[in-house]
């Protein structure tokens, strides 16, 4: 639009130049017409043979030049000798003005018909200048703001025409998943082929840097997962040991070794955390979980957890382990005593503790640092899985605000959308738990 003012503009000045040109040279060349006319003897000599009688005006110029022109003949004492009916009275200029000249409110050209020093002056009225170049001018302007609009629209449409290949490639794209469960040897389908040549090459690009990627993707679980498998079977023997300790020692060591031990128990579940997590690379397991039985089967100690009644989760059980397990440890560890659990929904658990909570503004930097996945320098062990596993769900991990403490919504994605979407409280479908942070 700015475009399209600014032509219609550019070409109002240039057609309002070129009129007033245009009728510079009508002024001119009726000068010289009508000249031609008045040196006439039978005119010369009428005007000589009537010298005492009143001026009188001249229909003769005016069939010629029309009613937008007018006309004086000018003896060289500044007397008008004829006139047309809408020329003033009074000589337009004192002197003789020979060529074109502005004076007041017409625009005039001047020729010398005799020696004697006649001028005859043709001129035209600004208003009717400004008329003439004002509407040629706005049908210029108007009819390029028309074809601007036009030509702006069409463009457009050409545009989005043109960019529709590579906004379609970027929606696969952002779709694919080179190491989720499809893996790398389904995302060359997914792009599916070229719909451009000149987008070719960006496909093959695509497709070399995801298979690198999910090549190293897969190289890092692997490790992982052995790494984690390496560190459980030795962490179970010295729990095992130690509780033996426990039982032989002098009662003012067992403080101690229990401090050990607690230790050694909070090290196993972050190492079967990341089991459950890195085997997240595979389809998910979901299955109903009846939640106030599943909490009761987690190795959380010093805390009184309350679980709403008939509370259900569509959730992989190990994932959801991992990240409950965590997070009460979080929960524990931050002070708090008392954790109630809820499933609002069946993709939605919310935790809530009795802890001393953060600040609004620690809250939203946490929630901030989720959204980008931002997890180093800002939160512990505990936020961190929980969001993961809520993404491996295809959800997310929210912090809302409470009254009291801190608290944590683990949005998982629902297995039955139409049945979760009834309630209205599961259209998204997402994931979140929660508890202190870390």
């Amino acid at each position: 639009m700015f475009w399209g003012v600014a032509l219609a503009l550019a070409v109002w000045l240039a057609v309002d130049h070129e009129v007033d040109e245009l009728l510079d040279d009508t002024l001119h060349d009726a000068a010289q017409v009508l000249g031609s006319l008045l040196i006439d003897e039978e005119v010369l000599r009428h005007a000589r043979d009537l010298p005492g009688e009143p001026l009188r005006s001249s229909s003769r110029g005016s069939s010629i030049l029309g009613d937008r022109f007018a006309w004086q003949l000018v003896d060289p004492q500044g007397h008008v000798l004829l006139r047309s009916p809408a020329a003033p009275e009074v000589a337009l200029h004192q002197r003789a003005a020979a060529g074109l000249d502005g004076n007041g409110q017409w625009r005039s050209f001047g020729l010398v018909l005799s020696p004697s020093g006649r001028v005859l002056y043709v001129m035209q009225s600004r208003a009717e200048r400004w008329e003439a170049t004002s509407t040629a001018a706005f049908s210029s302007a108007l009819a390029a703001l028309v074809v601007g609009v036009l030509g702006h629209l069409w463009l457009r449409m050409r545009v989005q025409v043109e960019l529709g290949p590579i906004r379609r490639l970027s929606d696969r794209l952002r779709q694919a998943d080179p190491g989720g469960v499809a893996g790398v040897g389904d995302l060359g389908g997914g792009l599916g082929e070229a719909e451009r040549e000149e987008l070719e090459p960006v496909h093959c690009a695509v497709e070399d840097l995801a298979r690198r990627l999910s090549r190293r993707l897969d190289h890092e679980r692997a490790f992982t997962a052995h790494a984690a498998h390496a560190l459980r079977t030795p962490l179970a023997g010295i729990d095992a040991q130690l509780a033996v300790a426990l039982r032989e020692v002098p009662p003012e060591q067992r403080p101690r070794l229990q401090r050990v031990r607690d230790a050694t128990g909070r090290l196993q579940r972050v190492v079967a955390a990341l089991l459950a997590l890195f085997r997240s690379g595979v389809e998910l397991s979901q299955r109903d979980i009846e939640l106030e039985g599943f909490v009761a089967r987690l190795p959380v100690a010093g805390l009184d957890i309350t679980v709403a009644p008939d509370s259900h989760l569509w959730a992989d059980g190990d994932l959801l382990a991992a990240a409950l397990v965590n997070l009460l440890d979080n929960a524990v560890r931050h002070g708090a005593r008392a954790v109630r659990l809820s499933a609002p929904t069946r993709s939605q658990l919310r935790l809530e503790d009795d802890g001393p909570g953060v600040t609004a503004a620690r809250r939203q930097e946490l929630q901030r640092a989720l959204a980008e996945q931002r997890y180093e320098g800002h939160m512990g062990l505990g936020l961190m899985l929980a969001d993961m596993v809520a993404r491996a769900h295809g959800g997310a991990l929210h912090l809302p605000d409470g009254p009291r403490g801190f608290a944590v919504e683990l949005l998982l994605a629902p297995a039955d959308r139409s049945e979760l979407a009834a309630d209205g409280t599961a259209a998204t479908g997402s994931a979140a738990a929660s508890s202190a942070v870390d």
